[in-house]
């Protein structure tokens, strides 16, 4: 079978489709068919996929991971653990290790930093945090736990989706919820529906009526009086860019949710809720710093102030309320940022995990950052999350956080490099 018809299968109807068409690729691979990948020591702890937001099924995700280099890849769905067993399953299948979590909004309205910006750009109080290395047999029990904060999450869905159509109206746009935003998520298999979600059909709604290039510029800037960069424009004028819908989106993205946007409540847990779900499964409790905008590094973010200066206070809170670990994004932030949350783990005992946020076709799998000096602890510590996740899948009291470990192994760095070598074994 032809490699294009198995490879555009990687992202088929259903599980079983994506998985026999991989099996399919990685004979054609092992016969020699098709190249192999050259290996690199690249990792990634943070990618998305279609059960959150992404052009990429667990399927898909896994194999590109594989294809591009990455010796590690780690699935981080929003709200959604949906995607997890087929994405360990992908990984067996191409012999890539992978490790498992999730992305959710926490509430920290009942603490010391509760009228704060953190690390959400739309709404105050509320926290980006990750759950890393959640051992497979509480995968469900984690499912469980997010189930109810998705209904939450798609009520206010719906409430945007009608904002968005007030906004539109004028234009003779609408949007259906049930018809135009639900069939772009895998809601129906435990995924979430995000405010991506939303502005994606409304850009694929926008690209039927205007079609692409010029036209649909002019009206964005002429007519809705949308602020667009010289970069986007020529994006957008581009009729032949492949990415022509995730480009779209990307600039309402920038323009439209503050209009729309209704803040999120009853979805968010809790940030003490999740510290004891991270202890229950036994995995690894992560804030996701995100620190201070000023002359964006990657060129994709607005000027904005979050949390750098109160950083001080809330690594040492976090840690006070029994977080592990702290997860950056090398790429994303000034090295002197960086250096800064590095020195504050260090000082309170938390664990540092990396991984590059994945959604867009645009984004690239390596992180060439992990390449310099300064970060090369945090390819150990990915095969230490990897080492916790297989020890803890066995027995959840041989895990990295466990009280018989920490006991056993109370020197963090000792810790980190024991779990490193167990999950390169």
């Amino acid at each position: 079978m032809e490699y294009q018809k198995l490879y555009e299968g990687l992202n088929a109807a259903t599980a079983r489709e994506r998985l026999e068409n991989l099996h399919a690729i990685m004979e054609m691979h092992n016969s020699g068919e098709i190249e192999m990948p050259e290996k690199t020591n690249n990792v990634n702890n943070h990618i998305h996929t279609t059960y959150s937001f992404s052009p990429y099924s667990p399927t898909m995700a896994a194999y590109l991971a594989w294809k591009n280099g990455l010796t590690t890849a780690g699935i981080m769905d929003h709200d959604s653990v949906g995607g997890a067993r087929e994405f360990v399953e992908a990984g067996r299948i191409i012999g890539i290790a992978t490790t498992v979590g999730c992305e959710m909004r926490c509430s920290v309205k009942n603490t010391p930093f509760g009228d704060k910006l953190i690390n959400n750009p739309d709404q105050k109080s509320v926290a980006y945090l990750a759950l890393h290395g959640i051992p497979h047999q509480n995968i469900a029990k984690v499912e469980e736990f997010l189930k109810p904060y998705r209904d939450q999450r798609n009520i206010r869905n719906r409430k945007m989706t009608d904002n968005l159509n007030n906004i539109l109206a004028p234009y003779g746009v609408s949007l259906d919820f049930d018809k135009d935003v639900v069939p772009l998520s895998k809601s129906d298999e435990n995924g979430s529906i995000t405010e991506r979600h939303l502005l994606f059909a409304v850009s694929a709604k926008l690209i039927e009526r205007f079609g692409k290039g010029t036209a649909i510029v002019d009206f964005l800037r002429d007519e809705m009086k949308l602020s667009l960069s010289a970069k986007i424009i020529g994006m957008l004028s581009d009729e032949s860019n492949p990415h022509y819908q995730y480009d779209l989106l990307g600039a309402l993205k920038g323009n439209l949710v503050e209009k729309f946007y209704i803040p999120a409540e009853a979805e968010c847990p809790d940030i003490t809720a999740f510290v004891a779900l991270a202890k229950e499964v036994g995995g690894i409790s992560a804030y996701a710093y995100l620190g201070d905008v000023g002359d964006s590094v990657t060129g994709d973010k607005k000027t904005q102030k979050f949390e750098d200066d109160f950083l001080d206070e809330y690594v040492a809170y976090l840690a006070e309320i029994g977080f592990n670990a702290i997860t950056y994004m090398p790429t994303r932030n000034t090295l002197d940022q960086l250096k800064r949350v590095m020195a504050l783990c260090e000082e309170h005992g938390l664990f540092q995990i990396s991984g590059e946020d994945i959604n867009s076709p645009r984004q690239s799998f390596i992180c060439e950052a992990l390449s310099r000096p300064e970060f090369k602890h945090l390819i150990v510590s990915t095969w230490a999350l990897i080492g916790h996740e297989k020890r803890a899948t066995l027995d959840l009291s041989d895990g990295m956080f466990s009280e018989k470990t920490i006991k056993e192994w109370p020197s963090l760095s000792k810790r980190v490099k024991h779990f490193a070598a167990r999950g390169q074994m």
